[in-house]
């Protein structure tokens, strides 16, 4: 996929200049994009294609940024090593740059996972709590009551002391066992586990449906997708407005 940025954001990122003086560069004709000289700032190329140069001189070409969404099957480990030799979710995305998870999903835990080499996205889908929020369909044993669910609601304390932030909670389909769609704004390790392991009605089924605006339509356990150009502009600009990456 052809992700294109400023000119003086790839410069600056190249460690050549700042962004401001990455722009008076350009200004004064300093700045060359596939052997053309280019003086407006809003000029924009891929910095894993086009051949950049400052004072005739090219700057390092980066690697091409790969986003994917992956539908991760329960027993695939989210992770880029695993010295048991499981199958990790790098394995099912079979592409030449080396990828990283973009937080993570425990091993039985089946649904949506973003994988990706940029560090800025990754931090963005991590952060962004309530401007991303991340949508969890979960079977739990038998029938929780209301006076449960407001405790999830409001956030639960668990015996270790640690403090959850309140979540949504909706039931979905009931029966001798339950099954709730639970929308966090909070990513900690193994928390819907913890929080219904604390109310006495144990995680039976989890899968993680909805990642933001990003859903599993179409997509099958062990099937993934790469971005589209106007997703990935979608979330950087999800990020500007959350003050977690600078605005071009």
């Amino acid at each position: 996929m052809r992700c294109q940025e400023r000119l003086q954001k790839i410069i600056a990122s190249a460690g050549i200049a700042s962004r401001r003086k990455a722009e008076t560069l350009i200004r004064e004709g300093r700045v060359s994009l596939n052997g053309e000289i280019v003086t407006e700032l809003g000029t924009k190329a891929d910095p894993a294609r086009d051949h950049i140069k400052v004072d005739g001189r090219p700057i390092r070409r980066f690697p091409e940024k790969i986003y994917t969404l992956l539908n991760k099957p329960r027993q695939v480990i989210s992770s880029v090593s695993d010295p048991e030799g499981r199958v990790r979710v790098v394995d099912l995305v079979p592409v030449k740059q080396k990828l990283y998870p973009v937080g993570r999903l425990d091993y039985n835990t089946e649904g949506l996972i973003l994988l990706t080499n940029d560090g800025s996205f990754s931090r963005i889908v991590s952060a962004a709590g309530e401007s991303f929020p991340k949508v969890y369909h979960v079977k739990v044993r038998s029938v929780p009551d209301d006076s449960v669910l407001k405790r999830l609601r409001a956030g639960i304390r668990l015996r270790t002391g640690v403090q959850l932030a309140g979540c949504k909670v909706v039931a979905i389909k009931e029966g001798n066992n339950t099954w709730l769609e639970v929308t966090l704004t909070q990513g900690k390790n193994r928390q819907i586990r913890d929080m219904f392991d604390e109310t006495g009605h144990p995680v039976m089924k989890l899968r993680r449906t909805r990642i933001g605006f990003l859903n599993d339509a179409g997509l099958k356990p062990g099937q993934y997708r790469f971005l589209t150009a106007y997703e990935v502009a979608r979330i950087f600009k999800i990020g500007e407005k959350a003050g977690l990456v600078p605005s071009d």
